[in-house]
């Protein structure tokens, strides 16, 4: 497998950048394009937002069929949730990002650590 193919370049908004940043974000979600299902434990993620970059390492890739399956197993606060903040506003976070169409294809929860 190429380098290129190992690093994967992925847009984030600002906030969850930051988040990434400062090590509080270890939990990538993304649903399941192609693109996204090539992502496997061992390979680089690039993420950006504007001319900022964070390059973290995938410690492991696992699939849900909803983001609330997801949101039963995976930490809320790894995720990008703040502190005390509930299930269900979490979920409508998420939600607003992708909508229920997009949520069919499969959620990913991408574990990584900052290199």
């Amino acid at each position: 497998m190429s380098d290129t193919a190992r690093n994967h370049q992925l847009n984030l908004r600002k906030p969850y950048l930051q988040l990434i940043a400062d090590g509080l974000k270890t939990i990538e979600v993304r649903v399941g394009y192609p693109k996204m299902r090539r992502i496997q434990a061992g390979h680089e993620l690039t993420f950006f937002s504007g001319d900022e970059t964070v390059i973290t390492h995938v410690k492991r890739v696992t699939e849900y069929t909803s983001f609330e399956d997801m949101l039963d197993h995976e930490d809320p606060v790894a995720i990008g949730g703040e502190l005390g903040e509930s299930k269900e506003e979490l979920l409508a976070a998420i939600r607003d990002i992708y909508p229920p169409d997009k949520e069919q294809l499969g959620v990913l929860a991408i574990e990584i650590e900052r290199m």
